[in-house]
């Protein structure tokens, strides 16, 4: 990737499952990046100046005793800029209030997340605010075929399943569903308004025991006036409501019955890649609404998607791959992956939706044919 000049650059220390996307969006705007994540890919060494395993693994979270000695020997000899948290952290609040006393937190703080990842708390605020938003229950519904099961503080899709069969659960809740489609907006909190960056629509990547798996995203080159002032009024009064700061994004279904608000992700998301200019960078974005100081956003005229490749079988071995570009987050050759683990993340740009559709189509059919030994996809 391109990136401004690193020489005598202020570094940013990186905290996140996956943190590839923010070193790259640190790099972009001139920063050097520390990394910890869950991976430490080819990908993420590349792009940082520094890098270490996240303490933890993806079942049982972040490890809350050896965090903070992890991002203190990461950074250690420097004070970075700030400390960006990406994913991983929306069920642990409590470790953000604890990162923050050690080092410079941009953006939301834990009292926010805990608000806006807290069921009940977010459906009273939307009620409040007039905000269409799903209803909820803790108990099985006594119609369980129109409703969801969720996870609390989850983030992925792989936490949602119809709740045909499901019981009540502790750190569970189901809500009703809503059918129609999928619209995020990436925007920006300062705590008292919110700053739309753009809309995309995502779409899901179904697996046998996650139907609701996140698949990838497609920005939007256009999107109604109106749908997104009142949308936009909706972020700004929450983030009033809530002390939302920096890139967050929300997540909603349109209908015919009009918009309905599902969640709010309090961080930089899975998005970042495809909304991410050289002119106007998002991480800058970020650590200047942590300050109270001037958001610049970038500007769209096209469509920009990216997509998360699956492998659909068992790779004992994975192949040696001449990468391309426009994919990221790549496995390393030698690994052995299992049935439905992630291989990589493609992108594209296009005139419009279907255009770009069809280059991602085309691209992960590219890649497919290399590491399953010719098969489609």
């Amino acid at each position: 990737m391109r990136a401004r000049s690193q020489s005598n650059s202020k570094a940013v220390l990186i905290a996140a499952i996956s943190g590839r996307a923010l070193a790259a969006a640190a790099r972009r705007a001139g920063y050097r990046a520390l990394v910890a994540d869950f991976f430490c890919d080819d990908d993420t060494r590349a792009l940082a100046e520094r890098s270490a395993m996240l303490p933890g693994d993806l079942h049982n979270g972040i490890d809350p005793d050896r965090i903070v000695g992890t991002l203190t020997e990461l950074s250690a000899d420097e004070e970075p800029l700030a400390l960006v948290c990406g994913s991983g952290f929306e069920r642990r609040p409590e470790l953000i209030d604890t990162l923050a006393r050690h080092f410079s937190l941009a953006g939301c703080g834990g009292k926010a997340i805990r608000r806006i990842k807290d069921p009940e708390r977010f459906a009273a605020d939307c009620a409040e605010l007039g905000i269409p938003h799903p209803e909820i229950h803790r108990e099985r519904p006594g119609d369980p075929q129109n409703w969801l099961v969720k996870r609390d503080g989850g983030a992925g899709g792989t936490h949602i399943s119809r709740a045909n069969g499901d019981a009540a659960a502790p750190g569970r809740y189901f809500q009703r569903y809503v059918e129609g489609r999928s619209v995020s907006a990436l925007f920006i909190g300062d705590g008292k308004e919110a700053w739309i960056v753009g809309f995309s629509r995502q779409f899901a990547s179904p697996a046998a025991n996650a139907p609701y798996r996140y698949g990838g995203a497609i920005r939007l080159s256009r999107f109604d006036r109106k749908d997104a002032e009142m949308i936009g009024g909706w972020l700004s009064a929450l983030t009033r409501h809530c002390n939302l700061v920096g890139l967050c994004s929300a997540d909603l279904i349109r209908n015919a019955q009009g918009f309905h608000l599902l969640e709010i992700n309090p961080r930089p998301g899975a998005t970042l890649d495809i909304f991410d200019t050289e002119e106007a960078p998002l991480i800058e974005a970020h650590l200047g609404a942590s300050r109270g100081h001037p958001i610049r956003l970038p500007a769209f005229s096209d469509c920009m998607a990216s997509v998360i490749a699956y492998t659909d079988r068992p790779v004992e071995n994975f192949p040696e791959i001449d990468w391309p570009d426009w994919a990221a987050d790549r496995q390393s050759a030698g690994t052995t992956l299992r049935a439905g683990d992630p291989v990589c993340t493609i992108s594209a740009r296009g005139a419009n939706i279907r255009a770009t559709r069809q280059a991602l189509n085309a691209r992960a059919r590219e890649l497919q044919r290399q590491w399953a030994g010719g098969a489609q996809p």
